[in-house]
Order: C-alpha cells, then sequence, then structure tokens
C-alpha cells in the first residue's frame, strides 16, 4: 500500500536528507577532551533537562548513518562543535575531536551519504561566550581561524556553512531569553549580535574563495514570512516592521553586501522605539560586499510564519517550551504583536502550519536577491508526542508525513516557477535534544528511545523512503 500523498515524485538528483546539529545529537558532552560551550553550566543551573546523552550520536553515529542509507536518505546536515576541536575557542586543536569528525564524514561518505557540514549551530565555546560571544569582535578573529583549520583539515567535505540561523540565535539570547545569556527585549545586542555574525559569515566565505578551497560554501537563515493580520494599513506596518528585523536586515547584509534604505528605516524605527542602537565598524561594509557574490548557495530554513497586529505597549513575551497548546505570546515594542490567525492550524508549540509560507519566501528570495543562487531547504519538520508503540513497531506519526508533504509539494511548485531549489532536509534525522524543550519534543524520521538509546522507525521515514524510490536514476 502506497503512503504517497500530494507528492507523487522527487526531481532527478534532488538531495534528500536529515539535518542534525552537533550539540543535540552527539551527547558525550565532557569526553575526549571536549570543552564547554555556552550551554553547559547553563543547562545545569537550569536543573531542567541535561544534553547528556542527547542521541548518543557520538557513539551511535554509524546506526543513524545506516539508518539514513536504508531508508533512502542521500545527504545529512551537520555541524562540527568548535569545542571539539578548540577546547576554549582557540589554541591547539584536540586531536581526538578532530578524528572523530574524520571518522564520522568516512562513514557518511562510504554508505553515499553527502555531508553538508556547519561550523557554528548555537554553540559558541564558553571562554568566548562569558566574553562577550558575538558582540566581542574577538569572536569574530578565532570563528575565521578555526573556519580556516576545518577548510584546511576536513578536504573530505564539499559543502560548508558557516552560521546556522544568525537570527535565531541573537533573538533567543537577547529579545526572547530562553538561549542563555537570557537577555529580554535587549535590542542593542541583538542587532549587534546579527550583524556581527553577518561579518564573520562573510570574512569566511572570502578566506575559502580567496585561499581556493575546493568546494561550496554558504550560510543558514531562518526566514520567517510575516502576515499583517486582520489586513488593515497599520497592522501591515507592523508586518514590515518585524520582517525587516527578523529577515530582510540579513537578506541584505548576506546578498547585496549593505542595508537597503527601506530596510534601515524600519530597522531604525524599532531601534528608536527601544531605546536602541547598531555599531557598524569602519570596513564592515566592504566585507559584506566582497562576500555577497560568492556564497555558492543558501541554505534556509522554513518552519512558520508570523500573523502580525499592531501593538504599542511595553515589550512582553511567553514562550512555550512544554507543548501546552495555547501559552505562547509575544508583544515587541515599536514592532507589533502576534496574533492567531483562526483560519491556520498549529502545533501543540503554538507554531502556525503554513506552507504556503514556504513557497512565498523562495519567490521572494529567488526574485529579490540576484546573488541568491542554488537554494537548499536545509531545515523543516513537525515538532510532535510521538506516541512509542513498543520495541520493533513502527510509530503511526501521520501528521509529520502530512506536514512534510505539503511543504515539499509547496517546495516543487516553486520550483518548476524557477526557484533553483535543489535539496530538503527534514528536521530531524532522528528525535533529538532540544535546546528549549529538553526532550519532549520530537521531530525525528527515527524514534530514539533516550532510556536506552533504541532507534525505532516511525512512519515517515517509511515514507521518506517511498518518496527517494521515485528519483529517476
Amino acid at each position: 500500500m502506497t503512503l504517497l500523498k500530494r507528492v507523487k515524485s522527487l526531481p532527478k538528483d534532488f538531495v534528500w536528507g536529515g539535518a542534525t546539529a552537533a550539540y543535540q545529537v552527539e551527547g558525550a558532552t565532557q569526553v575526549d577532551g571536549k570543552g564547554k560551550t555556552m550551554w553547559d553550566d547553563y543547562l545545569k543551573a537550569q536543573g531542567r533537562f541535561s544534553p547528556d546523552p542527547a542521541s548518543d550520536f557520538y557513539h551511535l553515529y554509524p546506526e543513524d548513518i545506516e539508518l539514513a542509507k536504508l531508508y533512502g536518505l542521500n545527504a545529512i546536515r551537520l555541524s562540527i562543535s568548535w569545542t571539539r576541536i578548540f577546547p576554549e575557542g582557540y589554541g591547539e586543536p584536540n586531536k581526538s575531536g578532530v578524528a572523530y569528525y574524520h571518522r564520522l564524514f568516512k562513514c557518511c561518505l562510504d554508505n553515499g551519504i553527502t555531508p553538508y557540514v556547519s561550523l557554528h549551530h548555537f554553540d559558541s565555546p564558553k571562554t568566548l561566550f562569558d566574553d562577550g560571544d558575538w558582540l566581542n569582535r574577538k569572536t569574530i578573529d578565532y570563528f575565521v581561524t578555526y573556519a580556516d583549520f576545518c577548510f584546511q583539515e576536513f578536504t573530505e567535505v564539499k559543502n560548508w556553512f558557516t552560521i546556522n540561523e544568525l537570527i535565531s540565535l541573537a533573538f533567543s539570547q537577547y529579545v526572547q531569553g530562553n538561549f542563555p545569556p537570557s537577555h529580554h527585549f535587549d535590542v542593542t545586542s541583538a542587532i549587534q549580535a546579527e550583524h556581527n555574525e553577518l561579518v564573520a559569515h562573510a570574512r569566511v566565505v572570502n578566506l575559502f574563495k580567496d585561499k581556493g578551497y575546493e568546494g561550496r560554501i554558504g550560510l543558514i537563515h531562518v526566514l520567517q514570512p510575516v502576515y499583517p493580520y486582520p489586513n488593515t494599513p497599520e497592522n501591515a506596518h507592523a508586518a514590515e516592521c518585524e520582517d525587516a528585523f527578523m529577515n530582510t536586515f540579513l537578506l541584505d547584509g548576506t546578498f547585496k553586501g549593505e542595508y537597503e534604505p527601506e530596510t534601515m528605516k524600519l530597522v531604525n524605527e524599532v531601534l528608536k522605539a527601544n531605546d536602541a542602537h547598531l555599531n557598524i565598524a569602519p570596513g564592515d561594509m566592504a566585507i559584506l560586499k566582497k562576500a555577497s557574490t560568492r556564497n555558492d548557495y543558501f541554505g534556509m530554513n522554513y518552519y512558520q510564519p508570523s500573523f502580525v497586529a499592531a501593538y504599542h505597549g511595553e515589550s512582553t513575551n511567553t514562550f512555550n517550551g512544554t507543548g501546552e497548546k495555547g501559552t505562547s505570546s509575544f508583544k515587541f515594542k515599536g514592532v507589533g504583536q502576534h496574533v492567531k490567525n483562526p483560519e491556520i492550524p498549529t502545533t501543540d508549540w503554538d507554531w502556525n502550519i503554513y506552507p504556503k509560507g514556504l513557497y512565498d519566501m523562495l519567490k521572494r528570495v529567488s526574485e529579490t536577491y540576484e546573488n541568491c543562487k542554488t537554494i537548499y531547504i536545509t531545515e523543516n519538520g513537525l515538532g510532535y508526542k510521538d506516541n512509542y508503540a513498543g520495541v520493533g513497531k513502527v510509530i503511526d506519526d501521520e501528521p509529520r508525513i502530512d506536514f512534510i508533504d505539503q511543504h515539499i509539494e509547496a517546495l516543487l511548485k516553486a520550483r518548476n516557477e524557477g526557484v533553483d531549489v535543489q535539496g530538503y532536509f527534514v528536521w530531524s534525522l532522528q528525535d533529538q535534544f532540544s535546546w528549549a524543550n529538553g526532550y519532549n519534543k520530537r521531530y525525528g524520521l527515527f524514534y530514539v528511545n533516550f532510556d536506552t538509546q533504541a532507534r525505532e522507525i516511525k512512519k515517515s521515514a517509511q515514507w521518506f523512503k517511498e518518496l527517494a524510490d521515485t528519483m529517476p536514476d
């Protein structure tokens, strides 16, 4: 019996992958010389959940890579943990960490799984975090040195991403307050971190190209389209302000090497309302401009849109980290407030399910940013409360299949209309540790019993395999 629904086939040579992040899957945070990240002490002090053992990918990666192969994947998104290579963020490389990643990449390649590797995925070294993280320009210098080492060392990797979700890191650290250092609506730090991360990315791209390293390089933005609801002029302006802060500022910096006047007009409106400011150091914009034509591809993460109404009060937010539906709220002074569109379904974590948003963003980026070349959807997936069925029993996660199916349909529609989108990585390959939700929010194609580390198959993995088999040879 076929599991296929809307999408009946995939294009030839389509990249069909699963995504991971080092800190969310590896576990083993205190073995083989690994240094602390910004998360270790923070999570211990919170006492809610531990990043050990996560999915124990550090030890069990051969099993997960074999499962990926068996279920039709031809690519995997991985990240290198900076502190496995440089425990302090700089200094002498840790040989055990280097050897681990060589083994991991070899395992991928031996199984016909192409690795796409990120250098930074929300896990700054604690030493650098304590010294200001991306607000400190020294972190940029250390990141460039770390990247250069990885390019020289891991020549088996041909597909690189610099930084994952620049806005999510800055926003979660300094606006929403659910990543360390847990500031709330510290808008100066948020916009500064965004800019400094862009400079770090641009410097690494320029180094990669100037030194003639083999392969491709880009970065990953999560894009969250913003729609006014209801669609009034005042709400439309609120949506424009949020869109500029969350999306356009970073897209302009990446692919135009400048912040367009209209973008900065809106961003400055947000900054003024929050007594915030942005400092652009001499030479920064020249670095961005040089890199803007040199990205080989773009990784787009997409989960949901925002529906926004005007708001004139003080900033406040409540984060839904437990999956108790209807408990999130977000009101941003000078921007707007997130509202519920009753026509749009939501997850238990109050995330809007809206595949058209993916189509809209693919079309927008393709049409607006001529320096954006090939696009990969590097994350998309459904957080769900999967019901364990027992050892050897397939887990029925039909809502996840529906979610991915609708988003692949939107992707293929954009592709058929000329958008150069060449692949899709589901978030996530296997169930993983979640930064702000611990272990109760599952995304994987493969179920992980976190007590035993046993893997079980989900129905979505079977669907993934069936669709993989439709690709022309």
